[in-house]
């Protein structure tokens, strides 16, 4: 049984919520209240939330590995931009991206005892868009946090830019695609991309089915994205980006600094 306290969740999330507030990374969080576990972590990543008093938008999500028995995040409602230029807080100068498939909810997939289906999940899907996760952890040293840490804060979630709605997007090889980052003075990046979960409806129903088994569910309007084909990228600030996703897919983005 856990001996995680409502004291140490709180004194965990409220140095988490000092990070967001001051826009900067600070320290890991302290020993006497860090999670061991990721059932503490989901309880510091919820409580954060409750605190801020931010709206859930969305979630990003992968499908659980050994080594990440859960791997579901939310997205404030307040941090989903569609519009360029977009802020972002820098690291080490530059803005860290994820290209990715994200789906926007297009009705409720409420909690209920028995697991919701493929079909049911893609019926409920009512559109699908590329986007760029906006990555920015409040750990001034992620690499050294142990995974309930990085879960406890949102898996170094800071944003979501959303591209375009692609259209008959089911019926694309979204399983992979070549990735392309432009500037005006020339490529950045060129790259075969591939879905970690090796197609992103994956990680989509294991969060609906998540989420409903625990009292929650997908609320129609949430954006739930879900992982990343080619990792992190590290983008220049003030440059007009023009980002391909295959013959599919493409958005315009210029990141400034918060």
């Amino acid at each position: 049984m856990s001996q995680f306290t409502a004291e140490m969740r709180d004194a965990a999330a409220g140095h988490l919520i000092v990070a967001r507030t001051a826009r900067r990374p600070g320290e890991r969080l302290p020993e006497a209240c860090r999670p061991a576990n990721v059932a503490d972590a989901l309880a510091i990543q919820r409580r954060v939330r409750e605190l801020m008093g931010a709206t859930i938008g969305g979630w990003k999500c992968s499908v659980p590995t050994p080594e990440r028995e859960i791997a579901a995040a939310t997205i404030f409602a307040s941090a989903i931009i569609s519009e360029s230029p977009c802020p972002i807080l820098p690291i080490g100068g530059k803005a860290r991206i994820e290209p990715e498939i994200a789906f926007v909810i297009g009705h409720d997939l409420p909690s209920r005892a028995t697991p919701y289906s493929d079909a049911e999940v893609r019926a409920a899907i009512r559109e699908t868009r590329t986007v760029l996760e906006l990555i920015g952890p409040r750990y001034a040293d992620p690499a050294a946090v142990t995974y309930p840490e990085l879960l406890a804060d949102s898996i170094a979630n800071q944003g979501l830019f959303l591209g375009p709605v692609v259209a008959n997007a089911l019926e694309l090889p979204l399983e992979g695609f070549r990735i392309t980052v432009n500037t005006p003075d020339g490529p950045l990046l060129a790259r075969d991309g591939k879905h970690p979960d090796g197609h992103p409806l994956r990680p989509l129903l294991w969060l609906a089915n998540h989420l409903a088994s625990r009292g929650v569910g997908l609320s129609a309007g949430q954006v739930v994205t879900t992982g990343s084909y080619c990792g992190v990228i590290d983008v220049p600030l003030d440059t007009p980006l023009f980002v391909t996703f295959g013959d599919f897919g493409k958005l315009l983005v210029q990141f400034i600094p918060e």
